[in-house]
């Protein structure tokens, strides 16, 4: 059997409302009075309202004006229209969902050059509101509370409102149901608040980048995951396209470049040696997106940008060979020769390859094709290999004898 949520009550004002209807006398039942009162993030059991009517819980809680009831009518169901949330009862998840929503926004804002700050800032509103959402459904208490001589006092602002947890406190908290890499993520983009909200800083978007992905990431799989799918950020904010490639000479010049405060530098140092290796890879760390070509037999399979793989899938064991920098194999001249020649291609000569490279301006280092290597040696690529192999299918008159077999490559 289910076990019921002990968040799942009524409150205060919907205690009121709920004894208004009984003396209006228009919801002769219970359940029609309840139907008001359920929704998808929460369910009430109907024996809450006869409660209510039999004065068994919440006597002193007064019953709302008739002014106060027509306006709920009028206004019922008042819920946001992309999600079906109630405006009022679902308030903390609201909030959630649209403060993640202006950071990334914010961030991907063109002409801004404060982003990372304005994002984070941001981003922590919303990941609080999301645990105090989550808190209140389980029946946490999440207000700061203070226990002297036995005697339990709330903690309240200087204006009088109760205090509630920051996200430091909800991340501590024993039943906090965030998976710890998206903590440690979480913990590193608080402790660099604090640095950035004292002290001004220069640009830091590019150091951190992995991060903030992570961070927007995280909160995604988390609403879905404690709230349900539909609550989900994907359609709102779609992958965002990038219009340059780097290549290797400029990545060079951008890290060269970066010069991060050495407050900011100092605090990202003390917090990663802190964490272990497996840690320090852990995606909802810091997320990061790798991308490499790939040759597809239809059409309509190219027209991903990036292809992300779940990480227990098979493809993901594989990671580690797939994904890293590593050195590309090198031809000689007389090795390119040779292996067009055993596919067939019996008239490819040495003098074929130095004619059909200089026609083509394959040494121009932009084409990719080779590169010098050690010892001043010109050497090919497996992209030029490509291209010599397309050359001699397209023109099998010019490279392969009448007597020869056609080439199976």
């Amino acid at each position: 059997m289910p076990v019921r949520r002990p968040g799942n009550k009524l409150e205060r004002w919907e205690i009121a409302l709920i004894k208004a209807m009984m003396a209006d006398g228009r919801w002769p039942t219970d359940q029609d009075i309840l139907a008001y009162f359920t929704r998808p993030t929460r369910s009430v059991n109907h024996r809450a309202v006869g409660e209510i009517r039999n004065e068994k819980k919440h006597a002193i809680i007064k019953a709302a004006s008739p002014e106060q009831l027509e306006n709920f009518i009028a206004s019922w169901p008042e819920v946001d229209v992309e999600t079906g949330l109630s405006l009022r009862g679902d308030e903390l998840l609201i909030k959630a969902r649209e403060a993640m929503i202006a950071a990334v926004q914010t961030f991907n804002g063109a002409g801004l050059t404060f982003r990372a700050e304005l994002f984070i800032v941001t981003a922590i509103i919303a990941w609080t509101y999301l645990l105090h959402a989550w808190f209140k459904r389980e029946g946490v208490d999440y207000r700061y509370i203070k226990n002297e001589n036995g005697q339990k006092t709330v903690l309240k602002t200087p204006c009088g409102a109760e205090k509630y947890w920051d996200l430091s406190q909800s991340l501590k908290h024993a039943r906090c149901p965030v998976e710890k890499g998206t903590r440690d993520n979480l913990t590193f983009l608080i402790g660099l608040r604090h640095e950035i909200e004292h002290r001004s800083t220069t640009r830091i978007d590019d150091a951190i980048s992995a991060k903030l992905q992570a961070c927007c990431i995280n909160f995604n799989d988390a609403i879905k995951a404690l709230f349900g799918a539909q609550y989900a950020l994907e359609r709102r904010l779609p992958i965002a396209l990038q219009f340059v490639t780097f290549s290797p000479d400029q990545r060079a010049i951008l890290k060269k470049a970066t010069n991060l405060p050495r407050h900011v530098e100092t605090m990202m140092d003390a917090f990663e040696r802190e964490l272990t290796p497996e840690q320090q890879v852990d995606p909802r760390f810091a997320f990061r997106v790798y991308m490499f070509h790939k040759t597809v037999n239809r059409a309509q399979n190219a027209d991903l940008a990036v292809e992300l793989v779940p990480p227990d899938s098979d493809i993901a064991e594989k990671f580690n060979l797939i994904l890293k920098e590593v050195e590309k194999r090198k031809y000689l001249p007389s090795e390119i020769v040779s292996m067009v020649k055993a596919e067939g291609w019996d008239l490819f000569t040495m003098d074929s390859h130095t004619k059909l490279w200089k026609n083509l301006g394959a040494k121009d280092p932009a084409k990719g094709y080779g590169a010098v290597a050690v010892g001043k040696v010109w050497c090919w690529y497996d992209s030029w290999l490509t291209r010599v192999r397309e050359e001699c299918q397209k023109h099998p008159e010019r490279y392969r004898s009448k007597k020869t077999t056609t080439p199976t490559t």
